[in-house]
């Protein structure tokens, strides 16, 4: 069995990572109303891509036979000052994910649960690819933001992100 510091973390987590989709849905909204359909495409697939991040920690919980505790998902901002603003809430979002994924291999570590440790590997590579790529995408913006026409081709560019299911099989 599972230990249940652990068990209840990686519940913690599960929520966070649902989280994250709403939180970027709002975002894929937000650019959609501000006529940024790439935009919209990019956050929308980031979107999709946090709930295959939940569905892995709650089969997870399963393989290991712990309980799986679902509780309410908090309401993300959905109204933003400026086009930048997702960008720069993108980069401080992940980098807090990425503290809470290290908050469980360190525990894991400490109860000495190599399986949890050896699983969490995963998402800390995933992680470091998803701050790469939220710090690039900030600085890439931030160099185009004044000239219109560099942001509707950046705009262009995101339109071309496909979804594909973003996390290993379990068993």
């Amino acid at each position: 069995m599972m230990n249940k510091k652990i068990a209840d973390l990686i519940n913690e987590q599960i929520n966070k990572e649902l989280y994250s989709a709403y939180l970027y849905l709002a975002m894929a909204n937000y650019y959609e109303e501000q006529g940024l359909k790439g935009f919209a495409n990019y956050f929308a697939v980031q979107a999709k891509e946090e709930q295959d991040h939940a569905m892995y920690f709650r089969d997870y919980l399963t393989l290991r036979n712990a309980p799986v505790v679902l509780k309410g998902i908090a309401e993300p901002k959905a109204v933003y000052a400026n086009l930048r603003e997702p960008l720069v809430v993108t980069v401080t979002h992940e980098q807090e994910v990425t503290a809470s994924i290290e908050g469980i291999l360190e525990a894991a570590q400490k109860e000495k649960d190599y399986a949890t440790v050896e699983f969490v590997q995963w998402y800390i590579r995933e992680q470091a690819e998803e701050e790469s790529n939220a710090e690039n995408y900030l600085a890439e913006f931030d160099f185009i933001a004044d000239d219109k026409a560099a942001v509707f081709s950046m705009d262009h560019q995101l339109a071309g992100r496909e979804y594909h299911k973003s996390t290993p099989t379990l068993g």
